[in-house]
């Protein structure tokens, strides 16, 4: 019986998280904190959404990811004349056995990254709903299930609006995480070229340090965290605080209060803790709860945004006290 089917424990998860950390960040400078959350979403089964300026380093960190954690990786470059079936394959005609048989698409993989989702229609970014959500792709009728584990890290570009199509909240509402990862600092960006000419190639690459089965242990694994009832409630009200907010159209749903609770379990792993405390629950609540919150049309002109909102629901929504694990 292996260590896999034996199943990890939580101090070997949070040390397996770090050695990833430690890898991806061979390849991606600076950005820490925003790694942190990227594993933490996949750690906690979910997928997500990289929102930034272009040259930030979104595809590499999401390359990197899949190195690290041994799995197999799919790149699909969105475009406006991408079909359904470009994403999930389809059926095709065999003449040696004259019948038709299933090619599968660039989405039976471990994980996908989705590369500016939004320049693609509609009904092509629909095609990933179903999988994202259920795991399985239904094609002509018949259904296939995708590997497991499997995972979509999603790529889009906030500013440019040219020949893009905005993501709906019910697509939006299916990524875990919306996370940024901002300009770095002049001091890592020297940083990028020195590692750059010390290299000598454009590729890089990252030691894998784990494996699907690895990752499928430690994200089971992650379900037996500790989660005392004043945090979990402490999540629903933060969520249910930005439905009540006189800024907002639509706040976050349960969904929303669900995505802040998984993620802050496997944050806290991350962390080295086998129980969730409040600062955890902070910490992803802007990725997990911002996306998913509809600011009324009028107050753009103002700057006003879904993490604007659950910054303030943040500070006005009392964080229960700090409780320890009460494991032996």
């Amino acid at each position: 019986m292996t260590d896999h089917e034996l199943g990890l424990g939580l101090a070997e998860v949070s040390a397996l998280s770090r050695k990833v950390l430690d890898r991806v960040g061979e390849a991606v400078v600076g950005k820490g904190e925003a790694l942190e959350l990227v594993l933490a979403g996949i750690l906690a089964g979910g997928h997500v959404l990289l929102e930034d300026y272009p040259g930030l380093a979104k595809t590499l960190a999401a390359r990197s990811f899949a190195q690290a954690l041994g799995l197999e990786f799919r790149r699909v470059q969105f475009t406006p004349d991408l079909l359904p079936s470009d994403v999930t394959g389809g059926f095709v005609y065999d003449q040696r056995d004259s019948e038709f048989v299933f090619r599968p698409g660039p989405i039976f993989t471990g994980l996908l990254l989705a590369d500016e989702i939004n320049r693609t229609p509609p009904k092509t970014q629909a095609a990933l709903l179903e999988s994202m959500q259920e795991h399985q792709v239904t094609v002509e009728g018949r259904t296939f299930p995708l590997p497991v584990p499997f995972h979509v890290l999603a790529t889009a570009n906030p500013v440019e609006y040219e020949g893009t199509y905005p993501l709906p909240e019910a697509q939006l509402d299916r990524f875990m995480l919306r996370i940024g990862f901002g300009y770095p600092s002049a001091a890592e960006e020297w940083e990028v070229l020195q590692r750059r000419m010390s290299r000598r190639t454009e590729d890089q690459t990252v030691e894998a340090v784990t494996d699907a089965a690895g990752l499928r242990a430690a994200q089971q694994a992650v379900e037996t965290v500790t989660v005392d009832d004043t945090v979990g409630r402490y999540c629903v009200e933060l969520a249910a605080a930005t439905r009540r907010d006189s800024q907002v159209l639509v706040g976050a749903s349960p969904r929303g209060s669900l995505a802040l609770l998984l993620t802050a379990r496997a944050y806290a792993v991350i962390q080295g803790r086998d129980y969730v405390v409040p600062e955890d629950v902070k910490a992803v609540a802007i990725p997990a709860l911002a996306h998913r919150v509809t600011v009324r049309p009028e107050l753009w002109l103002h700057e006003v945004t879904g993490a604007t909102v659950v910054r303030t629901v943040l500070g006005s929504v009392a964080a229960p006290p700090t409780v320890a694990s009460t494991r032996q």
